[in-house]
């Protein structure tokens, strides 16, 4: 938590929560607390957290950002040189 009268996490909060309100909520007749539950969940856990751009990850989302920091450690051990193998004489 920030410091006591710092307004910049009210502002993030308050950023989220219009997001979600206007991409998940807004329009949206829900029948029961747990339907509503459940997609508040999904909408934040399955694109927010997931898939939603962010400048520190080179505008990249979590999951692109993994897929490459994956795809260059595999092609770091593709390019380590391999021991040589003795000759076998016959």
């Amino acid at each position: 938590m920030d410091s006591v009268a710092d307004s910049y996490a009210n502002a993030l909060a308050e950023n989220l929560w219009m997001l979600i309100q206007t991409e998940c909520i807004r329009g949206r007749t829900f029948t029961t607390r747990a339907e509503a539950n459940l997609t508040l969940f999904e909408s934040i856990d399955g694109f927010y957290n997931s898939r939603h751009i962010q400048k520190r990850l080179g505008y990249l989302s979590p999951v692109e950002f993994e897929e490459k920091h994956y795809a260059n450690q595999d092609n770091d051990r593709t390019n380590e040189p391999q021991p040589r193998q003795p000759a076998l004489t016959s």
